[in-house]
């Protein structure tokens, strides 16, 4: 069962890559689709298994992979409920992605090649939840870097999706390196790279040091600092967050698959599967959780500035992931887990949302454009703010389990780091109901401010001259100057429609996710009782810190409501009530609004410190050098050489008989002057 899962995307991808052309798009979409369903229905069957019957953790071999002296690398999958878990977070998600883009994608002419890259991506993924050794992990760690490169830029013509692209493939090599790092150390450390071996040897070399540059380190600080840049990366923290929301130029069903659901939280899941690891090491879990709640406060910060409705949830996930890594430094990897698992419905169902208001928009993505929507698209409207609700934390809704679950197991875990990881946590709150409700309060409610949408107008445009198509086939955005139109209440004479059947039933399924995951699942992932026979060893559970949690003092329990209400309040009064209020305040504190809006200048101080010097270097290495040592000493000066040389012998060349003849006497002279001095020096 297990290898027709895995394995199933990567058959339909190559069919839909290789053969796209020969069987046409139609058959290349149902061959994916289709393959991703039956993997998601046999994830559901293997996590029922888990869940509702306790199955066992299993290995199942599927070869012999690498055999070099020490290092022996079995291509296996480990099939336990942390697995599980992350099977269905990733083939759900993925085959409702894939089923969205048969409308969002729809007049797109590179439709198979679309699909075949969700496709890779899900099978790449899958290799990295089933991972049974920290090699095969790595592939499919580099597999989904890859796969969400070509996602990213598949509309390449677009310079910007280019850049975004390379930006996404560059900043997580960075994170890889320390990842790969982590991964060398570890086998040096414990002489295997099997997961199962390494935590079972944990306890044994907890407390080992090693001295570098005069100093004594820990061993598995060491290590866990490595493994954890490679999850920064991967998982959009703080310092390497920078590619996340530019990856928002690949299309909409890209941003939900790979920065909802699966590539950005297999971070979250290295964590928690190495947890023992961090478990040995107070120091890395210390880091771990400062690192999230700074990334969770950062980008919560800049998502209240942002326009473009997906950066905004883009940052938002940047956001949640800072509080999956706090409750796992904490300590509650089950709460970490649970987040990532509620998240993914939610989050998801937000981002396909979005992709519904853009199809509706013409492809318009300024929320200042926006505005009355939720009477002409009711069904979106509707279903956005059940995943906007589930985000913020509304009662019994998914988000509501999962974030205050956080949020308490940070304050019972009695460390400063915990308390810290609190405090923060439950101000982020604050901050991600008031940009969420902005967002749907912009979108959705006021008077329509369409005609200032330079989209728009090109459609208008386009439906009144009938010479261009009415639709931009690869949903790009357009470069045309507007066309004025006047119309009554700033429409311009727009008329939004709602998105097809086909864009609608995922975000049907994943609402009901956001309302019920969290009641359904919340005693299996962080019950006191429940969570340790739930979980059955696959990380690390601390059954104590379950049950603090519930012994919390009240106010902390209803800390994160009470967050939800002050910033939907905050929002309301500053985008409904007064909203003029919002550029009164950046007018008022323009450094703070100006430091929002360039996003802490991250992207700034990258350019000044490693972008502009890396050019600087390539330049001066290219032009002295390349160009004006290497060539010019070398293969340039060689082959000037040669032609000089060649030049002078061609004056010689005349054609003329007495010229010839001038050299030859001129040689034999020579020749007789050379012997004559050498005769008599010799008879001397």
């Amino acid at each position: 069962m297990i290898q027709l899962l895995v394995f199933l995307p990567l058959i339909t991808a190559l069919v839909a890559g290789l053969g796209g052309r020969v069987i046409g798009h139609n058959a290349a979409k149902i061959v994916t689709t289709g393959g991703l369903f039956v993997s998601a229905a046999l994830s559901w069957v293997i996590f029922s298994q888990f869940w509702l019957s306790g199955a066992p953790a299993t290995v199942v071999p599927v070869l012999d992979w690498i055999q070099s002296g020490d290092l022996n690398v079995q291509w296996a999958f480990k099939v336990d409920t942390l697995t599980a878990v992350m099977l269905v977070v990733v083939t759900t998600v993925s085959a409702l992605v894939h089923l969205y883009s048969w409308g969002y994608m729809e007049e797109d002419p590179s439709q198979s090649r679309f699909f075949a890259y969700l496709s890779l991506f899900t099978f790449a993924m899958l290799m990295l939840v089933t991972a049974d050794n920290l090699v095969q992990m790595f592939f499919g760690w580099e597999g989904v870097g890859l796969a969400s490169y070509l996602l990213i830029g598949f509309w390449y013509h677009k310079p910007s999706a280019n850049a975004a692209a390379i930006k996404a493939f560059v900043v997580n090599r960075v994170g890889d390196f320390g990842f790969s790092l982590g991964i060398f150390g570890t086998f040096l450390v414990f002489g295997t790279v099997s997961i199962d071996a390494i935590l079972a040897a944990v306890p044994g070399h907890a407390g080992q040091t090693f001295s570098f540059l005069g100093q004594s380190v820990d061993v598995m600080t060491c290590l866990c600092l490595l493994l954890f840049v490679g999850a920064m990366g991967k998982s959009a923290q703080l310092g390497l967050h920078t590619w996340l929301p530019d990856a928002m130029e690949g299309p909409t069903p890209v941003s939900a698959l790979i920065h909802a659901a699966t590539m950005v939280t297999a971070g979250v899941f290295m964590v928690c599967r190495l947890s023992p690891m961090f478990e040995a090491s107070l120091t890395a879990q210390t880091v771990v959780t400062y690192v999230g709640a700074a990334t969770a406060l950062f980008a919560a910060s800049v998502a209240l500035v942002q326009t473009d409705i997906k950066r905004v949830i883009a940052y938002s996930t940047c956001s949640q992931l800072g509080y999956m890594f706090f409750a796992a430094g904490s300590g509650a990897y089950g709460a970490a887990m649970f987040h990532l698992f509620t998240h993914a419905f939610f989050k998801a169902l937000l981002f396909l949302g979005a992709g519904s208001v853009i199809h509706a928009m013409h492809h318009e993505q300024d929320m200042r454009f926006y505005g009355g929507l939720r009477k002409h698209i009711p069904v979106t409207f509707a279903l956005m703010t059940v995943g906007t609700l589930a985000l913020t934390g509304f009662f019994f809704t998914a988000g509501y389990y999962s974030k205050d679950a956080i949020l308490e197991a940070a304050f019972a875990s009695g460390t400063s780091h915990g308390q810290f990881a609190f405090v923060v946590g439950a101000f982020v709150a604050l901050l991600t109901s008031f940009y969420s409700w902005r967002l749907v309060f912009l979108t959705f409610y006021g008077e329509p401010r369409w005609a200032g949408s330079e989209h728009i107008q090109h459609a208008l445009h386009h439906d009144h001259h009938d010479t261009e198509d009415s639709t931009d086939s690869a949903g790009l955005e357009h470069d045309h100057a507007p066309v004025a139109h006047s119309a009554p209440h700033g429409t311009g004479g727009y008329h939004p429609h709602e998105s097809p059947m086909s864009m609608l039933i995922p975000l049907f399924v994943l609402g009901a996710g956001a309302l019920g995951a969290g009641w359904l699942w919340h005693e299996q992932f962080v019950g006191a009782e429940e969570g340790a026979g739930f979980w059955r060893g696959s990380l690390a559970f601390r059954e104590h810190l379950m049950h603090a949690m519930h012994e919390v003092p009240t106010w902390v329990v209803w800390t994160p409501s009470v967050a939800f209400f002050l910033g939907l309040l905050g929002a309301w009064f500053a985008y409904l009530r007064s909203p003029e209020l919002p550029a009164r305040a950046a007018g008022a504190i323009p450094a703070l609004y100006a430091f929002l809006t360039h996003k802490w200048y991250f992207d700034e101080l990258y350019d000044a410190i490693f972008v502009r010097p890396s050019f600087a270097i390539g330049r001066f290495l290219w032009v002295r050098g390349d160009q004006q040592t290497i060539d010019r000493f070398g293969p340039d000066g060689a082959a000037a050489a040669v032609a000089g040389g060649a030049r002078a012998a061609g004056r010689f060349q005349s054609g003329y008989v007495y010229s010839y003849a001038l050299v030859m006497l001129t040689g034999l002279a020579a020749a007789a002057a050379w012997f004559s001095i050498g005769t008599g020096v010799g008879g001397q």
